[in-house]
């Protein structure tokens, strides 16, 4: 095969990011009768299937996924394209997407961020929210730049990325009301109840071995994947929760709670995770620089 069809690797991508034939005809407005003969015509002039067919169901094999990645890029360029030419601001021709973890509080995030995207004002930042398995999935497809994340990749991750250590904040515990007459931490924590962070967070592990080594037993009330939500509940006095040392100032003023004890030994660590085929490392190594000057 020589010259490749993009109309027919336009449907192929769509089924791909769907998931099946019923739902990419629905999409692109036509019958599914239509989809699977632009599917199946793509395949015979490649000379292979992309999908493997198991109990009517479609799932990309090897040479599917390399060929939905490039798609993936190659439509994504297309897309920037159209923007590009359809922007009368030409200006703005650059887009820079940085993932973040739902266990990032949003106010780090900003602190992290903020004079970078002013440095570099004439860049469009798009920002996503994830689980870290997501964003890395989007990495893996050069869909995003740039992940601001509670954890590193782990070591043997088949995923082409540069990985930076950014720096770490202990961990304070809040309450709506201040530890009363007698009551000292960390021994108050004991059947008080406690909202915990949810299992795709960096630091629940770490907590909850914290916990246990420091023999206290609190009344787990509520588990939060998102952080921000977390502290809403604590404001409204669901319980006492946890968050880094680094924004307990801002914790109290925004959420109208109190610091009740600071664990200096439970740690919370930050990491940078860049993909390197189309990452700007100019604006990547800003925000790292920014963010290790931060929690230094």
């Amino acid at each position: 095969m020589h010259h490749l069809n993009y109309h027919h690797l336009y449907y192929f991508y769509i089924v791909a990011r769907e998931g099946s034939i019923a739902k990419a005809a629905k999409l692109l407005h036509v019958t599914p009768q239509t989809v699977s003969g632009q599917l199946s015509t793509f395949e015979n002039q490649l000379g292979y299937s992309l999908f493997d067919r198991i109990n009517k169901r479609l799932y990309l094999n090897a040479r599917g996924k390399v060929s939905y990645q490039y798609a993936s890029e190659i439509f994504h360029k297309g897309n920037q394209l159209a923007e590009i030419l359809n922007n009368s601001d030409e200006v703005n021709t650059k887009e820079f997407v940085i993932g973040i973890t739902n266990g990032i509080p949003k106010v780090l995030f900003y602190d992290f961020v903020h004079a970078t995207m002013r440095r570099f004002s004439q860049v469009k930042y798009v920002i996503k929210e994830d689980s870290f398995d997501g964003l890395l999935k989007e990495l893996a497809i050069n869909a995003i730049d740039f992940i601001l994340a509670d954890r590193g990749i782990a070591p043997g991750t088949q995923i082409s990325a540069n990985s930076f250590f950014l720096g770490e904040s202990s961990l304070s515990f809040f309450a709506k009301s201040p530890l009363g007459e007698g009551l000292q931490f960390p021994d108050c924590l004991n059947q008080m109840p406690l909202l915990i962070q949810g299992n795709t967070s960096g630091i629940r592990h770490a907590l909850t071995s914290w916990l246990e080594t420091e023999q206290l037993y609190p009344k787990i009330v509520a588990e939060f994947d998102d952080t921000a939500l977390l502290k809403l509940f604590g404001s409204e006095d669901f319980g006492v929760f946890c968050a880094p040392s680094a924004i307990s100032k801002h914790v109290e003023e925004q959420y109208g709670v109190h610091c009740i004890g600071n664990a200096s030994t439970l740690n919370e660590r930050y990491y940078a995770i860049t993909g390197k085929s189309r990452a700007d490392y100019t604006i990547s190594e800003a925000i790292v620089a920014s963010a290790r000057e931060i929690l230094a």
